[in-house]
């Protein structure tokens, strides 16, 4: 918005530099920098490619819904990165909750009608940070466990995770860590984004598997729990209690119809279902777009 006026642009960037400019003196020993050209490029290569895309999208989002239009809203990142109710500090600086849809896009929380959770049939995490369920992989991730505290069954299966689910950071290329369906966690995605229904990605991932493991609860303290722990160090500490199911040893990649899912593979959804409370309506089957059932 600040680019389309440019008066208000450079009036606000020489503020920001002069922040800067300090920071660059005082800490890295380094010369200010001269916020005229900057504000020059910005407004003679930015501008021209931006303007026309640049919109009151509060007026936008609202014209559309006040004449019966729908509208998708489409976050990012996940609900354990969220600034406020995530793992922190491991997290974002953001609230990438359902709830910022509100926030972030000027939407009251009464036009919000429906809200898709997306999961993988497994669990992920960039960086360090608590996972129960965790499984060691063969080249160590950041943050990630030590592979000399498993057995190679334990390896195999969280390389088979990495490299057929093709789990490397999209910026980075680092190895993603990989671990069980958590649903403990997910129940609690279910409660903090008011979940109507949960779409379900790489259900295939699994297919060559002979059983499957959903983490149902945790052992913190010696006790049971299947709520969050509140305090971070019983998260750190907490210990996943698995229910094994049987695998499929299917391959679904080209299934297009729920019937089609094997009678395993179909109570493994139903089981995900009974644990977090709210149905599976999509399932990924593989990487392309048109790869999906509706259930």
């Amino acid at each position: 918005q600040d680019l389309l006026d440019p008066k208000i642009f450079r009036q606000k960037l020489e503020v920001l530099a002069k922040e800067k400019n300090a920071i660059l003196a005082k800490v890295f020993n380094q010369l200010p920098l001269d916020p005229g050209p900057i504000a020059d490029e910005y407004l003679d290569v930015c501008r021209p490619r931006l303007e026309a895309h640049i919109a009151d999208t509060v007026t936008l989002v609202h014209e559309a819904l006040e004449s019966g239009g729908q509208v998708l809203f489409e976050g990012a990142q996940a609900t354990f990165l969220d600034l406020d109710h995530g793992t922190y500090p491991f997290v974002t600086s953001s609230n990438p909750v359902a709830g910022g849809v509100c926030t972030g896009a000027g939407v009251g929380p009464r036009y919000i009608d429906r809200v898709i959770g997306v999961a993988k049939a497994y669990v992920t995490r960039v960086g360090t940070g608590p996972f129960p369920t965790e499984l060691a992989i063969s080249t160590e991730a950041i943050g990630g466990k030590d592979a000399a505290l498993a057995d190679e069954e334990e390896i195999a299966l969280g390389d088979h995770f990495v490299e057929v689910g093709r789990e490397y950071g999209t910026v980075t290329g680092r190895r993603r860590r990989p671990g069980w369906f958590d649903a403990v966690m997910l129940r609690q995605a279910v409660r903090l984004n008011s979940l109507s229904e949960l779409a379900i990605t790489k259900l295939d991932i699994l297919d060559t598997l002979d059983t499957v493991k959903v983490c149902v609860a945790y052992e913190v303290n010696g006790e049971r729990v299947t709520h969050l722990p509140y305090h971070q160090s019983d998260l750190h500490a907490a210990k996943a209690i698995y229910e094994e199911l049987p695998g499929w040893k299917t391959d679904l990649s080209k299934i297009t119809d729920p019937a089609q899912l094997p009678a395993e593979a179909e109570a493994y959804l139903a089981f995900l279902e009974q644990q977090v409370g709210v149905p599976v309506t999509l399932v990924g089957v593989g990487p392309g777009r048109e790869q999906f059932v509706q259930r």
